[in-house]
Parts: C-alpha cells; structure tokens; sequence
C-alpha cells in the first residue's frame, strides 16, 4: 500500500459514476406509491388465510396465540402453501434466520429441490419434486458448538435446533442471480433446550411481563378485561457511511469496525452544520434503496436525516411489536450493508469508528400496550388521576432503579464503552429522565398537594397536558408543548408516551437490552401488585385511597432513580453517588452483576426468563468476546503501524535526511530540515517504544490466558493492560501523522474518510 494508492481511491470517490437508482413505476409511468408495495415480499396473516382452509387457518391462529400447540397437518399445509407461494416469487432455498450470541444473524439455506426414488420392475426411477414439510419449516438442525454457546456446549455435542417463531412473519429475499431464498424467522436452542440465542430470551420476558401487567389491570381496572399486554419497539438505528475505496485501504475499519490511528481534521463538527442538513446526493440514492427494500419486506422506515457527524445518518421505524421490530432491525442493518456496497460505500454500525466526535447508537423506544389497543404509558389528558399510568411509570422507575446494574450490562461491550458519556451518548450511570411537568405531578401527589399550573402566563393552556407556545407572528399557528422536554444526556428518558432507552448500541441486538428491561419491569410489577393485594386486605375490590398510598410509597421509593439534569457534569457524577446508584464505567464490571445474587433469583426465579446455566454461559460469552475484541485490535495496530506507519515514518526521515545533506554540501542553511529531522526522529523513537510495549503486552495476556480459563479475568486484563497500550501507541502515531508530508502516508486520512461521502 502506498501514496499511489492512496491517491487512486481519492480521485475514484469523486469521479466514479454514481450507481443509477429509478423508484419503481406502472406499466403507464404512474409512481407506484410506497402502500402498494409493502410487504410484497412477506407472507402475511391475509396470504395465509387465502391459501388455506378455514379450519386450519383458525388453528394456526390458536397455536399464534398459545391455545394449542401447532399439529402436523397445520404445519405441514403452512408448509405447503409458503412453498407455493416463495417458489412463485422466484424462491429455490429456504432457511431458517436466527440471532446466536455472535452480534449479527445466522442462516443455513436447503433447497426446496428433492429426489424422490421409486422402486419399479425396471429398476430405481429417480424423480425430481419441489418438497417442503411441516417438519422442516417448524426446526432445522445447525451446528450448536460452532455457535457462543459459553460451555452449555462441547465441541463433540455438536446438535442444536432452530424452531420457527410464528409470531413474525415469513419473507422472502433476492439473491443476486434472479433467485430467491424463503427466510423463516426462528429462536435457536441447544440440544437440551437452553436458549443459545438473542431471541428466545426475549420472546420469554414478553410473556411474562404481559403476565404480570394483565394481573395487575384486573386487580387496579377489573373492568377493562385485557387479556394481553404486549410491549412495542422503534430503533433509532445510527451508523456512519464511508467511500468504499478508501474502507478498502483501512485495515481497522476493515478487521475492528473502527479507526485505531488517525487525526481529526480541522473542520468536523463543531459548527454543528452537519445534523439534519441536506443529505448528501449519493447517500440519499442509498437511503432510497434501503426504503424500497425494506418496505418490500414490511420494514416500516420512517425517517431519515443527517447526524451529528460528519458521515454519520440515521434511520428510524415506525413503532411495532418488539419481537418483530427486532427482526426488522437486524434486516435493516444487513439491507443496509448490501445497499451500500451496491453505491460503492460501506456502512459502519461501530458505536465509533472515528476519535473525537459524535458516536452512533441504537435509541430503542420503548413503551406497554393492550390487547385493546391503549398504551399503558400515555398521560392522557390529567395524568394527576390517571393512576393506571402512574402506577405503570412507577413500575418502570422500580424497575431501573431496582436493576439498573443490569441494564448497563444489557448495553456493555468493548465497543460501546468508548461511546458511553462522550459527545451526544448518554452517560453510563443509569437514570430516569421525568421533565419538569411529570416530576411534578409525582411530587404533588407524593405532598397530597394540587399540582402546580405549567401554562405560562401569556401563553393559552391546551387540554393535553402541556401548553400551547404563541411565536408571536400572526401567519404562524399556535403549536402545542409536549408534556415533557427531552435531555439527550440521560440514558432513560421518558418522551411522552413511551421511554427512550439512549444507550444501546449502534451495532448491537436489540433482543438483549429489551428482554432485561422486560424481565426488571416483570419484577417491579410484581413488586407492585403484593403491596396492592396487601392494602386491599379482604375488600371486594381497591379503592382510590388504597392505589394512592401505594402510588406514594412508590414515588418515594424511586426518587433516587429520578434525574433532570445534565448526566454530562461531574457534579452529576458525585450526586449518583450520594444517591447510593452504581457507577459502572467498563464493561468488565458491569457483566460481574450477571452472576450477583440478588439478579441471579430475580432473572431465574422470580420472572423465569433465564435458567442459571443460560446466564453462566452468558457471562462467559460477553467477557470472552470482550477479550477478544480488543486482543483483535492490538494485533490489528501492530500490524498498521509495523507495515504502514513506521515505514512511512522512514521514507519521510531518508528524504528530510538527504536534503539535509544536499543543502550543506552547497552551503545552504539547513536548519529548517535538521529540526524537523530531530523532531521527526523523537517521534518515531516514541512510536517504537509504544510498538515494543504493547507487542511485550499482548505477549503477557496470550501467556496468562493459556495459564487462567477464567475469561473474566482475561476481560479485565485486556482493559487494564492491553487497551492503554493501543491507546499510547495510538497517540504516537497520531503525531506521526502529523509530521510526514501527505504524499508519503499510505493510508486514507480521516478528512477523506469523514467529508468523501
């Protein structure tokens, strides 16, 4: 790799012809409109009704529901039908499309192309059908020990299963020939039942917290007779998107997701110009695909905008089902990725992949719902004596309170720690974020004081709870206030109708951090419901006064948990621990917690979403990836700085040296060359140093982790040896950088990198 190089991806990013994207149209030329095509490449409820029997459909539904277990002749007609209706869409494969504990999804397509053999008096006569059985669309059996399964698993116990979920929905994806493949989404299981995926776990804690909410409406609400609580999901998905030529002559970006060596360029964001500007041509045409793509798919994509950093953009759903929005999630991130590439740029899903400026997350948005339709988490218009809503809001600030440590396990890995409290990401202490006007409608409850009135004077109150804002311009409409401001510093803000859960990250499963947040609100709900029985005594039924002294047990309880302020400060930082909440700032520390008692009982026991050995595994696997992560990324460096850095270091020094040389055999002053030559000198002396330190580093964690099994410990010595060491190294080469002359760097510059796109 060489300037040379360098310099062809640069001329390539700005001259190659941009990749032709038309929208759809009808045969006339009229614009199909985005309704008419979603979902035409999902087997939808409506699909199925059509193509089966009344009868069988109906089963189908009860088993759907969790009346009945799915028998062979519904699944096998389910079966018959999807294949009738994949292989007319062009479909020759199938594949059952899990989420192991590896980050990103997994499939194992088989063709729908059988051999049936039949015996006659001439000899065998082979026939070729198209076949697909119930049985093989409900499982399919992948190799379990090639999958994180954290020792639940030996390598010889290689069997594992892949069940179909029914609760989302069957597709279809094109392959790049013309041919399709039928994706069945599914959880994936040990041979002994274990969960081995990001799936299972959640679809469990969504039971159960629908379990606990239903119980707690019929004991406050007997008479609304819900049936099913269920809670909904939109990701803010965030990401970076960069010029493929030069993603190609990054060897971070390539093996780690993110820059290890690099300078920022003069001009980043700090004339906070970027956010919501005009998206960038090429990158709108690759938007437009995604949107075309993911609507085919039933993927609802709402929104679209420029983020904080240059290079950096986001996307956001409508809200759905979280088990479905997870699935769509993780098939945003993997369209994304093949869009890009279609316009010759690469997406970056690293919390950040570059030093020095704005982070990526993924802001789940999180709120309860009814089988009727009604969001437990909306104010309406007097949320004072709503106290349906008040005792669900207090659920949840139990919740975060009670299992806090939990919820920044659920958000912890190596890469996120390097997000976590900078730029826009939400600090890692977690608390709950209120606004002004819901604070005081806990507090004025707690006092049994009237709430105060928010309406400023010269403004008009409005009956949803806020107030109206007058601009003072006659041509400009009155707009209404929400009831609650929003703080991008707090990691769990409340937003209205629902919470904001800030600080997931960019290119992590959503499954993970939502199952916790389930299972800690199972729990709190609970909580709630014994001190609700036990005011009740033996009344027929509670009353408001029995509802309010524990809604104000509860408000005093989580006070604590409650912060408005800038989670920025310091101040803060000293305040959380006053409070008594956990500051957990590493990873490491915070996947400790997964194997501390009191959360052990409450994930196994008292909400049954994992099993003991589920969660060792768990553990085993976070800490063993976190190792890992950072071991990948000093091997990464050393190798940048051994192959790029130095030797560009050492053809910039020949040359300075030479003409150095040449000037003082003419007479000339050399002194300008001779300075930089020393100064360029000290500098590459410090890189090698740095170089030397971090090779005897990783030399002495490779020796401690053959002598000590315990991946923990090799988690925590990572952080503490290795990752300083890439840090030090980094910082040496960083001020390389800025001494040899352009022309000798080999690699791309964050400038080309960040403002190419």
């Amino acid at each position: 790799m060489s300037y040379d190089t360098r310099k062809e991806a640069i001329i390539a990013s700005v001259t190659r012809k941009d990749t032709e994207y038309m929208y759809p149209k009808k045969p006339d030329g009229r614009p199909i409109y985005p309704s008419e095509i979603y979902g035409e490449r999902v087997f939808t409820l409506k699909d199925m009704a059509k193509a089966l029997p009344k009868p069988v459909f109906a089963s189908f539904l009860k088993q759907r529901r969790g009346h009945h277990s799915l028998d062979k002749a519904t699944a096998d007609a389910v079966a018959h039908a999807v294949r009738c209706w994949a292989m007319d869409r062009g479909a020759t494969h199938f594949t059952h499309w899990f989420q192991p504990q590896t980050g990103t999804t997994a499939e194992k397509h088989d063709a729908f192309l059988s051999l049936i053999t039949n015996f006659t008096p001439g000899g065998e006569e082979v026939t070729p059908m198209d076949m697909f059985s119930g049985s093989q669309l409900l499982q399919s059996e992948p190799d379990a020990s090639s999958f994180p399964s954290g020792g639940m698993r030996s390598t010889f116990e290689a069997r594992g299963y892949t069940i179909w979920d029914t609760s989302s929905p069957l597709f279809i994806q094109p392959g790049p020939n013309g041919t399709s493949v039928l994706y069945i989404p599914s959880v994936f299981i040990s041979y002994n039942g274990e969960a081995l995926d990001e799936k299972t776990v959640l679809l469990r804690s969504n039971e159960a917290l629908s379990r606990a909410c239903t119980q707690l409406l019929a004991l406050i609400e007997p008479q609304a007779r819900v049936n099913h609580v269920y809670t909904t999901l939109g990701t803010e998905q965030e990401f970076f998107l960069v010029d493929r030529s030069m993603y190609v002559l990054r060897p971070d970006l390539k093996i780690t997701g993110r820059t290890l060596i690099g300078n920022l360029p003069p001009r980043h964001q700090q004339l906070e110009d970027h956010y919501f500007g005009k998206i960038p041509s090429r990158v709108m045409r690759a938007m437009s695909d995604l949107e075309l793509e993911c609507a085919r798919l039933g993927v609802p994509l709402k929104t679209r905008h420029n983020e904080v950093a240059p290079g950096q953009f986001e996307v956001a759903p409508i809200f759905e089902e979280s088990s479905v929005a997870v699935d769509h999630n993780l098939l945003t991130m993997s369209i994304l990725h093949r869009v890009a590439h279609r316009h010759n740029l690469r997406a970056l899903f690293h919390e950040k992949p570059y030093k020095g400026i704005n982070g990526s997350g993924k802001h789940c948005n999180w709120s309860v719902c009814t089988d009727r339709g009604e969001n437990l988490l909306d104010p309406t218009i007097r949320p004072e004596s709503n106290y349906r809503f008040i005792i669900i809001l207090l659920a949840v600030l139990h919740a975060v309170q009670e299992y806090a440590p939990l919820l920044r396990l659920a958000i912890s890995s190596s890469s996120n720690d390097h997000r976590l409290g900078a730029q826009e990401a939400p600090p890692s202490i977690i608390s709950i974020f209120l606004g002004d006007q819901l604070s005081e409608v806990l507090d004025s409850i707690e006092e049994n004081r009237p709430i105060k009135n928010f309406s400023v004077p010269e403004f008009k109150t409005i009956s949803v709870g806020g107030t109206v804002l007058d601009l003072k311009v006659a041509a400009l409409p009155n707009i209404s206030r929400d009831l609650t401001d929003r703080n991008r510093t707090s990691p769990f803000a409340f937003t209205g109708n629902k919470f904001e859960f800030r600080a997931v990250g960019s290119k992590q499963s959503p499954s993970f951090p939502v199952a916790i947040l389930n299972s800690a609100v199972t729990s709190a709900v609970s909580d709630i419901i014994q001190d609700l029985e036990a005011v009740r005594g033996d009344k027929p039924y509670l009353t408001d006064e029995d509802k309010l002294s524990v809604i104000r047990k509860y408000i005093t309880l989580t006070k604590p948990i409650r912060f408005e302020g800038d989670g920025y400060t310091n101040d803060w930082q000293t305040e959380a621990e006053k409070r008594g909440l956990p500051i957990i700032k590493t990873s490491p520390e915070a996947f400790d917690y997964l194997l501390d008692a009191k959360y052990v009982n409450m994930l196994t026991k008292k909400v049954n979403i994992f099993t003991e050995a589920e969660l060792r595994s768990r553990f085993y696997i976070l800490n063993e990836r976190y190792a890992k992560d950072i071991l990948i990324e000093a091997e990464t460096i050393k190798s940048m700085i051994n192959q790029l850095v130095l030797p560009a270091g050492f053809e910039y020094r020949k040359v300075l040296a030479e003409a150095a040389s040449a000037l003082k055999s003419v007479d000339v002053d050399n002194s300008p060359e001779v300075a930089t030559l020393n100064k360029l000198t000290t500098v590459i002396k410090n890189l090698q140093s740095a170089y030397n330190k971090l090779v005897e580093v990783v030399e002495n964690f490779n020796h401690a982790e053959e002598a000590d099994e315990n991946s923990s410990v090799h988690a925590k010595l990572a952080l503490s040896t290795i990752r300083p060491a890439i840090e030090a190294t980094r910082v040496s080469s960083d001020e390389l950088e800025s001494l040899v002359a352009d022309k000798y760097w080999p690699i791309p510059k964050y400038t080309e990198l960040l403002l190419t796109v």
